[in-house]
């Protein structure tokens, strides 16, 4: 699971991917320590994926720069992720699993480190950037290293799992803003990376010692360079435009680089096919996109993450340029949000496994639920609104949204065979982090353009923009909800 509040890091499969008739060897005697190193490498992504709903304005207040450089420090991570993802689990199959692991540790700590240290924008992007690469090298071997360590006990593994990723990915926002705020050592916002390097270290020491080696599954292959590349540079094209173009006064190149995205991630299509077709090692294995849940379950996730991750940075926003909260104010008026996605991710995972696509659904209209108690509040309020009026909603919002995280990837692969997994499930993280990009690039512009509106000030034109960011997310949920319809009506089975 891997949504976050603002930026969701890569949401697993929960289903491991081996197919029936292998035999799942013994368990490692020191699973669960090697469960904890593991969690412990994903934490660094889950946090960093978050911590820019709270802390993107301390930083702009601290080094500079403008309305686009609060979503590019989402933004920018977000889609390194996208793009890694594409190659970090074929990374894994090519050199190891626990070898990737330990280097992706090892940048990750070097690029939180360059975070913390950085003395402008553009340094702090840059690294940030350098972030969301080495977690994507990171986050994919998590689950064969737990499949390794588990063995046949791979379903406890599981389903503890969920639960515990729940609860640190929604916790991003609330633990920026009391790093942040206590302002330890003087570091400021600076603590919110700095603080990877004691539970890096812990990661790498005991990963190191415990992590199964196991011989590379496909050692010998060639990485496909090209699709990487062709991925990277539609993606870019898609997302820079999206958020630099209302600062910029929309210039006539950022059409050009909308329709030019069109055109590579076309080519990277054409790509794919032909090596598909070839018999080599493809990025993506096309043939998933056959079945019709498949391909609605991708748009799915790029509604879904979008809302989440756009409304979210939009709130955080409000919350502080608009009401002037401080950070540690706002992250603990994002609690609710927080402790409802924990309690919805530890019953889907549990009391609520059986109900299938039913409890996308159900989710998703607890959500609307929220939004729609937001948008009264934003209505009614007006330029009073407090804390108070916001915890119901968004604690409602949260906990429809959490009901969703667990289950979904396994929903919509329900219907795949089972050598189509494994691909599937790499192509659903990274398309889950290009919508994490969108939202953050499309409802963070329209925030700024409201706020700019010429003849309304103070909070009110604070408001006014909450409002109409309200409004997009309900419309994205209800056609998120739609989408629900054309997915598996069970989820995939674990073998």
């Amino acid at each position: 699971m891997t949504a976050t509040l603002d930026a969701p890091a890569a949401s697993p499969v929960i289903t491991p991917d081996a197919a029936p008739e292998q035999v799942q060897p013994a368990p490692h005697p020191r699973r669960w320590l090697g469960l904890f190193a593991i969690l412990s490498a994903d934490l660094l992504n889950l946090l960093d994926s978050t911590v820019g709903t709270i802390a993107a304005p301390a930083i702009r207040a601290d080094l500079g720069g403008s309305t686009s450089t609060l979503q590019w420090i989402a933004a920018g991570y977000t889609l390194a992720m996208a793009v890694g993802l594409l190659v970090g689990g074929r990374l894994g199959d090519m050199y190891g699993r626990k070898r990737m692991m330990v280097v992706g540790v090892i940048g990750f700590l070097a690029s939180s480190l360059l975070c913390g240290l950085s003395a402008s924008p553009e340094m702090l992007l840059v690294s940030r950037v350098l972030q969301g690469g080495f977690g994507a090298v990171m986050v994919p071997q998590s689950f064969g290293l737990i499949r390794e360590l588990f063995g046949r006990e791979v379903g406890k593994a599981f389903a503890a799992l969920g639960p515990v990723i729940g609860l640190a990915t929604v916790l991003g926002p609330v633990v920026a803003g009391l790093l942040v705020d206590a302002d330890l050592f003087g570091a400021g916002w600076r603590m919110i990376f700095l603080i990877n390097l004691p539970l890096g270290a812990f990661a790498l020491y005991v990963g190191g010692r415990v992590l199964p080696s196991s011989e590379p599954v496909a050692r010998g292959e060639r990485l496909d360079v090209k699709g990487a590349l062709l991925a990277a540079a539609g993606m870019f094209l898609l997302v820079y435009p999206l958020t630099q173009g209302h600062e910029l006064g929309w210039p006539a190149w950022s059409f050009v680089m909308l329709a030019g995205s069109v055109a590579v991630l076309g080519g990277f299509v054409v790509n794919q096919a032909r090596r598909n077709r070839g018999g080599r090692p493809a990025l993506v294995r096309l043939s998933v996109f056959a079945k019709r849940s498949f391909s609605s379950g991708v748009a799915f996730v790029v509604a879904f993450f979008g809302v989440i991750t756009g409304f979210s940075l939009a709130v955080g926003l409000f919350l502080q340029l608009g009401l002037g909260y401080s950070p540690l104010q706002a992250s603990l008026t994002m609690a609710p949000w927080a402790v409802g996605a924990f309690i919805g991710s530890a019953l889907s995972a549990t009391a609520l496994a059986g109900l299938g696509r039913r409890i996308l659904h159900l989710g998703l209209a607890l959500m609307g639920v929220g939004l729609g108690g937001l948008l009264l509040v934003f209505s009614l309020a007006s330029d009073a609104v407090g804390t108070g009026h916001l915890i119901a909603p968004l604690a409602v919002f949260g906990f429809g949204m959490g009901m969703i995280f667990v289950p979904l990837f396994d929903i919509i692969v329900g219907d795949l065979d089972d050598a189509e997994v494994g691909s599937a499930s790499g192509l659903l993280t990274s398309v889950e982090q290009l919508g994490a990009s969108l939202g953050i690039a499309v409802l963070g512009t329209v925030f700024f353009t409201v706020v700019g509106v010429p003849g309304v000030s103070g909070v009110a034109r604070f408001v006014d923009a909450a409002e109409v960011i309200t409004v997009i997310a309900i419309g994205l949920t209800a056609v998120t909800f739609a989408l629900g319809f054309l997915l598996p009506r069970t989820a995939r089975q674990a073998h």
